[in-house]
């Protein structure tokens, strides 16, 4: 159908960048101004205090950076350790394989467990690795939160109740990117020793700002870090961020943004928040089993709430999938990254979203689908979503109360 792109709204389904609310547009919407002006902490201090009720911490710092959740996942290692140090991470994903990558080119000594793709951080294995690591040598832990390609979350509370049962002193570190403003996060209950995240996901704004949590026992190890930083030292923003300053020129659209994010979520609850997420994903996941597919999740407590990893059918690829979504029906569905390359595509259910544009992109996938010869049946995923939303008694009925 020509022409069908140049009309409507693109369906924005992957799981990061997702949709920026126009109301967060129009707060981005501003002229420059002085940076260092004297009014200039009215908009800045607040941001900080919001994103530690994000984070759920007392005692945790936080630091915003112009960057991607990369550039945070970079300063919370470099700030805190030194080359030739040891770090044990498990690999379930492309994002766990990355952050590895990252921290060995700094000169880090990572030991990887390697985890099946579909599943998560594997606490026994955490727990025995760090029993038999007698000399302490292993200085922190690497686990990602929400590992946005195979759609898996892991149990960071059962990662640090395996460090402790260990009696070891590793640092837990944790990549939030694709779950904190989603997805329940508690920095200070789950003992948690960094923590980052990105504010082009669940809070919703383009990508440009990495956002860091460390707590006290972090902060602590700095002065002892050998680790080459300039940009990304955290000692630059703890002499100016409490005045409510950067120590370089940062991002002031994106802050203004970040101000109205978290006044959404804020005026939203952030228990109802996280309630939402999971009556949105339940649909998603409805409409798979209707449609005859599995999750890449293996097993129901890996599920992830901010995306779904769709797995096609032997002889098909998720590619074509993508691709005929995104040019005919103009949806974007997340791709299928490294071990999942044309295996799966994937539904990206977070951020600023309610269950008919999650509807949109269910039927978009599922015309997507029959359209490359995938045998599902036209209107079922879309029916067996409607009646997950239609009966849930959770999420969409506290909602309607608290307006």
């Amino acid at each position: 159908m020509a022409g069908a792109r140049c009309s409507g709204r693109n369906f924005l389904f992957v799981p990061g960048p997702t949709n920026v609310p126009d109301r967060i547009l129009r707060a981005m919407h501003i002229p420059m101004e002085d940076h260092r002006s004297p009014d200039f902490p009215k908009l800045t201090v607040p941001l900080f205090d919001g994103m530690k009720k994000v984070y759920q911490t007392d005692e945790g710092r936080v630091v915003i950076f112009p960057s991607s959740g990369t550039g945070a996942w970079e300063a919370a290692l470099t700030n805190t350790r030194s080359p030739g140090d040891k770090l044990l991470a498990p690999r379930f994903g492309q994002f766990s394989h990355l952050w590895i990558e990252l921290a060995r080119r700094h000169g880090l000594e990572v030991i990887v467990q390697e985890e099946v793709w579909g599943t998560g951080a594997n606490p026994d294995r955490i727990e025995d690795a760090l029993r038999a690591d007698k000399n302490h040598e292993i200085k922190g832990v690497l686990v990602v939160h929400n590992e946005t390609a195979t759609g898996v979350t892991s149990d960071v509370a059962a990662v640090r109740r395996a460090i402790d049962a260990a009696g070891h002193p590793a640092l837990l570190y944790v990549d939030g990117v694709s779950s904190i403003g989603s997805l329940d996060f508690q920095f200070d209950e789950w003992g948690v020793d960094l923590a980052i995240t990105g504010s082009q996901k669940g809070m919703m704004l383009p990508a440009g700002l990495g956002i860091l949590c460390a707590s006290p026992k972090a902060l602590a190890q700095m002065e002892n870090a050998k680790c080459t930083r300039a940009y990304f030292n955290l000692a630059d923003h703890f002499n100016t961020n409490p005045g409510g300053y950067f120590p370089y020129t940062p991002a002031l659209p994106l802050l203004y943004g970040l101000r109205e994010s978290l006044a959404m979520l804020f005026e939203e609850g952030l228990e109802n928040v996280f309630a939402r997420h999971r009556y949105l994903a339940s649909g998603t996941r409805a409409a798979a089993e209707a449609w005859g597919l599995s999750l890449c999740a293996k097993a129901p407590k890996w599920q992830s709430d901010t995306v779904s990893a769709i797995m096609v059918p032997e002889g098909f690829s998720g590619a074509d999938v993508i691709s005929r979504a995104y040019n005919r029906y103009n949806l974007a569905l997340g791709a299928g990254l490294s071990e999942m390359a044309g295996k799966l595509f994937r539904i990206g259910h977070l951020g600023d979203l309610n269950e008919l544009m999650l509807l949109g992109a269910i039927s978009g996938a599922e015309m997507a689908m029959r359209d490359v010869g995938i045998p599902v049946e036209l209107g079922s995923g879309v029916a067996a979503a409607q009646e997950c939303f239609r009966n849930a008694d959770g999420a969409a009925e506290q909602r309607l109360a608290a307006e």
